[in-house]
């Protein structure tokens, strides 16, 4: 269970700090090496720290002072990785254990010889703690080591600054202390460093810095830790006070590491995926997806999980869609009060949803295509500057793509299916159903006596500005008819639903058997899309045609029909999504990297197991690829859950309906299938292989089960087999 990058390469050092980050869902670091190199990018980030600075449209996630550097330099030479006498490197991060760990042996131009280690863990219940440790051996003879380390407040967002330095401060010697505030939205931060070693201090130009030089016997180890805390004026009232105190207790890096990796034991044992595969890379990859989701996500109502989760600056740390549909069901069926927070955080910020409907006179609650702390819209305007044309390009999503209304309505009763906690939707869902089928109430036009639902952008961004999406319009049925099921609202509003449902369009199967993606899509000119396709997830059309030819022709990044069919398999027969499937995945570039791992989804479901399995593949090598500067800017938080996704809902064939439905689809390379799936209070461990199903748990209490068409009684253990 290891992601190694095991050769120092500085045009991989971005995507490697993204893909080692260490965190526990309330912060995040980079894993940036401790030393300054070229481009190299800092990470620190704490979730909900937003700020808005003079000039820039958003609110962003601000990148906090850097925590990571220590300068180490032995007999007067300055240690870095780009000296040619380094051997034995290896760097890796231990997904079972959540420790980063490089270690090293390094020649100095006077020839002698060290090994280096540095490692790193962030703590999972003392959450705001994360633990450095140096281990320096002379190999060859006595020498002199100095080390330099602090907390450095340079750092900034792209060149933005969000933090004003109110007080720098050093206790006892060893214990330095930083206390900040965000610009534009006034949090305070208060950040602690505490060392195992005094030394000489010095406090200017945003830095707070010690400098401990020390001799060191051969064959001596020389250990130098530093544990920092931070915390924000969110959750206390004198951050910098409750840093301070923390870091006056004294600890070691490896008591924190053994509570730390105690903690990672108890989350893989609970929520591990583990595949018998002839391809080692299967279970890694779900692995990382399932170390991903549980440190981008917050467990905390008042925050969210970012689209890069706490790994990067990239989509300025905002909330997205992806979030309800492809994070939140990992732990509905895992720990479903995860689930739970994540939509009380959409709950909390309907009075943003509200604002933003009225102000573009719709009713109920319009949800912002992009959130961030206060839940009002935070996507840009504008895209940036076309340095050809000098003409910046509207980004219609804020606009348009109003399908996040239904998705998060659908979250709501994708929980409420998986859970029947009826305080949950008495208290928080209800209300989310009833305000979200109002916008929907007001969203749609009355033409020829049909409600039709135009001007939108479904899940699919190469298609703008269309009337009757399918996506969109399905998606938005299910969550009027979903409110009506809960009864939200008066007599005279159920009317209103019902009249609703009644009328409106929902395209359906034409002559040729197809589903029209929206009015006027099927009507577009065709046009060879292989090349682009080879090339997935660049863009690459858009260097060949103006965003106005793509969305003049069948060219889908992702195709919404693929995601409908995967949402609501029950809407269509099996012919009717098999003939639809190749047909819009033949149209799609798959340049989301949300698109692969739902077609392979929707392929497993028409038994076209080793289809899925080539593009469930893709999809994990969207962030686990050896292209440099791909996950630069942060992880891909969404394709990550949709990896989770295409497992249990793919290959164990798990679809949800009022009971649960299996119809295991494993592909030939794997074997045997193993996980937990959280299903109506009961806790099932499923163990599948090409031909056998077990299910067992706990409880005696009888739980309906449907297997390949057939109902059949789950108590404390089912055995099935195809034979």
């Amino acid at each position: 269970m290891k992601i190694e990058f095991n050769q120092f390469d500085e045009e991989m050092i971005n995507k490697e700090a993204t893909l080692m980050t260490t965190g526990n869902g309330y912060l995040g670091v980079r894993a940036v090496h401790e030393e300054k190199y070229r481009n190299q990018d800092q990470g620190f980030f704490v979730r909900g720290i937003f700020d808005q600075t003079v000039g820039t449209e958003t609110a962003e996630l601000v990148n906090l002072p850097d925590i990571t550097e220590l300068e180490l330099r032995i007999n007067g030479e300055i240690f870095s990785l780009n000296s040619p006498q380094i051997t034995d490197y290896q760097r890796f991060l231990d997904l079972s254990t959540g420790e980063l760990v490089r270690s090293l042996k390094w020649q100095t131009e006077q020839g002698d010889w060290f090994k280096i280690t540095n490692k790193r863990i962030v703590s999972q219940k003392k959450k705001e703690q994360i633990a450095f440790q140096l281990i320096v051996e002379p190999l060859s003879r006595d020498c002199t080591l100095s080390v330099k380390a602090g907390i450095d407040g340079q750092v900034s967002n792209g060149g933005n600054q969000h933090l004003i330095e109110r007080d720098l401060r050093v206790y006892d010697e060893c214990v330095l202390v930083a206390d900040y505030e965000t610009i534009e939205s006034h949090l305070s931060l208060g950040l602690a460093m505490r060392l195992n070693k005094s030394g000489a201090i010095s406090a200017k130009n945003r830095k707070i810095q010690t400098s401990i030089q020390e001799a060191c016997q051969r064959k001596d180890a020389f250990v130098f830790e530093k544990v920092v805390y931070v915390y924000s004026s969110l959750e206390t009232d004198d951050p910098f006070k409750a840093a301070k105190k923390a870091a006056q207790q004294e600890i070691t890096y490896e008591e924190i590491a053994a509570a730390a990796k105690e903690s990672w034991a108890e989350f893989w044992l609970a929520h591990r995926v583990v595949i018998d595969s002839e391809n080692a890379f299967d279970q890694l990859a779900l692995d990382f997806s399932c170390y991903h989701l549980q440190i981008m996500t917050p467990d905390d109502p008042q925050f969210s999980v970012a689209a890069k989760g706490l790994t990067g600056e990239g989509y300025k740390g905002h909330v997205f869609w992806d979030t309800e549909i492809f994070i939140l069901p990992f732990f509905l069926h895992n720990k479903p009060a995860i689930a739970k927070s994540l939509l009380k955080y959409r709950y909390f910020r309907l009075a943003g949803a509200k604002e933003k409907a009225r102000q573009n006179d719709y009713q109920g609650a319009l949800f912002p295509w992009e959130s961030a702390l206060t839940g009002y819209e935070e996507t840009p305007k504008y895209a940036a500057i076309n340095i050809r044309t000098g003409k910046r390009q509207i980004i219609s999503s804020a606009a348009a793509e109003h399908h996040i209304v239904a998705d998060i309505a659908y979250a709501v009763m994708d929980l409420y299916q998986a859970t029947a906690d009826q305080e949950f939707m008495d208290q928080y869902g209800k209300e989310l159903l009833k305000e979200t089928a109002l916008f929907w109430l007001s969203r749609g036009v009355e033409v020829n006596g049909r409600i039709e639902i135009h001007d939108v952008i479904g899940p699919d961004e190469y298609t703008e500005h269309v009337d009757n999406n399918a996506y969109t319009n399905y998606l938005a049925a299910h969550n009027v008819r979903s409110a009506l099921e809960q009864q939200v609202g008066d007599p005279k509003l159920h009317q209103q639903f019902e009249y609703f449902l009644e009328h409106l369009y929902l395209p359906n199967i034409n002559a040729e058997g197809l589903i029209p993606q929206d009015d006027t899509f099927l009507s577009k000119p065709v046009i060879d899309l292989s090349t682009y396709k080879e090339q997935a997830g660049n863009q690459l059309i858009l260097s060949d045609y103006s965003r106005q030819e793509v969305i003049d022709q069948q060219i889908l990044k992702q195709a919404d029909l693929v995601m409908l069919f995967y949402l609501q398999p029950y809407v269509f027969d099996f012919a009717t999504i098999k003939q639809n499937l190749y047909y819009y995945e033949d149209r799609t570039i798959h340049d989301s990297s949300l698109s692969k791992a739902i077609h392979a989804i929707v392929a497993a479901r028409i038994h076209e197991a080793e289809w899925a399995y080539e593009m469930f593949q893709a999809a994990c090598k969207i962030d686990l690829n050896d292209l440099p500067h791909t996950s630069d800017e942060g992880i891909h938080g969404a394709a990550l859950g949709a990896v989770w996704l295409a497992a249990i809902f793919g290959f164990a064939g798990i679809t949800k309906n009022k009971v649960l439905e299996i119809n295991p689809q494993l592909p030939k390379a794997w074997k045997r299938m193993s996980f937990q799936f959280h299903w109506k209070g009961e806790n099932m461990a499923i163990d599948l292989t090409q031909d056998t199903l077990v299910l067992t748990k706990k409880t005696k209490k009888k739980l309906p089960i449907v297997i390949e068409g057939a109902t059949y009684s789950l108590e404390e253990k089912l055995e099935w087999s195809r034979k």
